[in-house]
């Protein structure tokens, strides 16, 4: 049985794996947007967030919240 090595895919190997690596980015993005994985997530100590941060801190995550919810968004759309 002879295997093929990455040098011997061509454009269509190529093109196969970009696909296959955006289907996976895909699942991992709906799997861990899940609700039930974000609630189990913030259950977790090392996914609790403090209370008591400094405002500099507070500021800066809640640019990355905006952030992150306008390419959730842009996603959707497509």
């Amino acid at each position: 049985m002879a295997t093929r090595n990455n040098g011997d895919r061509g454009k269509n190997g190529a093109r196969n794996d970009d696909e296959r690596r955006e289907r996976l980015a895909a699942g991992l993005r709906r799997q861990f947007g899940n609700e039930a994985t974000i609630r189990f997530l913030r259950a977790l100590p090392a996914f609790r967030t403090e209370n008591d941060i400094p405002d500099r801190f507070k500021e800066l995550l809640d640019r990355l919240d905006g952030i992150e919810s306008s390419v959730a968004a842009s996603r959707r759309r497509r």
